[in-house]
């Protein structure tokens, strides 16, 4: 049995069309076919069932095609460990965060870090916890920085910082001069949620039930700037982190008196993945650093 086999065997599992599968391996559609039946004979048993050209995994070819590929992403990852290990400061790090850590915490913490090591690069992407757990889970993203939500097995989610929340309100609210205000006080208000799901919006929920209100939601957003932008159109107000790096010349944030209103942030992995050097450096400087970026 070839490695070469195992490519091409997990290829038209997932083409599903001999000739499809053929033109994305760029070889002969009669090589394809004899080298599945050469690994079909290996195995002991036939792993597709044929319909002409189209053919289609049968129970035995999905239960062979799990281990298949966890065999090749424990090579391609065992391959790029050693990769790693001849340059420990060289390597690219993916990273997942929330949109609203965007404007100003994770561009500063990621100066800092390359300036410590400037030929380490970074693969970013944003988004909703929720997102960002299933992007982690899929290995879209080694690193993630979120809130907890439920973090189980086989997540791992370690605190780095709390963040205030703030009622938001339009510059001419009636609201708008306090220093400080209670949940209770803006019980009638109306009120923009990001969408069901956010991390944040189950944050404020809870907060909410905390404080026995039910304010009426006027508007959901999907970005924390799309809710201080409709907030700043006076379509109602919210309850936000420090948007820092945003324009505020048309809200204004309060601070809240009662109850303590804060969010935490921290930093996410999958337990037992392999990360490379230069994650590992990144992951021990943002637990080690993330503080001083507040």
């Amino acid at each position: 049995m070839e490695w070469q086999q195992f490519e091409y065997f997990q290829t038209l599992a997932r083409i599903q069309h001999v000739t499809h599968a053929a033109e994305a391996l760029s070889i002969s559609q009669p090589a394809l076919s004899r080298s599945i039946a050469r690994f079909e004979d290996e195995i002991g048993v036939p792993l597709f069932d044929r319909q002409g050209r189209s053919i289609r995994l049968n129970k035995y070819g999905q239960l062979f095609l799990k281990r298949v590929e966890n065999m090749r992403k424990e090579f391609h990852e065992g391959k790029q460990e050693i990769m790693d290990l001849l340059d420990p400061d060289k390597g690219e790090v993916s990273l997942g965060f929330l949109h609203t850590l965007s404007t100003s915490r994770i561009p500063d913490l990621l100066a800092s870090f390359r300036s410590h090591y400037p030929n380490i690069h970074f693969r970013l992407g944003q988004g909703p916890s929720h997102t960002l757990m299933n992007q982690l889970q899929g290995g879209e993203f080694d690193l993630c920085l979120l809130a907890p939500m439920d973090m189980k097995s086989p997540f791992v989610w370690k605190p780095l910082w709390d963040e205030e929340l703030f009622v938001i309100v339009p510059k001419d609210h009636k609201y708008a001069n306090r220093t400080s205000i209670t949940l209770e006080e803006i019980a009638e208000e109306s009120f923009i949620h990001l969408k069901e799901g956010y991390s944040l919006r189950i944050t404020v929920e809870q907060l909410f039930q905390e404080a026995g209100i039910t304010p009426p939601i006027t508007f959901e957003g999907e970005e924390a700037d799309t809710v201080a932008g409709l907030v700043a159109a006076g379509l109602g107000i919210s309850l936000l982190p420090n948007l820092k790096g945003t324009d505020q010349s048309k809200i204004t944030q309060i601070p809240v008196k009662s109850p303590k209103c804060q969010r935490t942030i921290g930093i996410a992995w999958v337990e037992g993945r392999y990360l490379s050097p230069a994650t590992e450096k990144f992951q021990q400087f943002v637990m080690n650093h993330a503080c001083d970026f507040e």
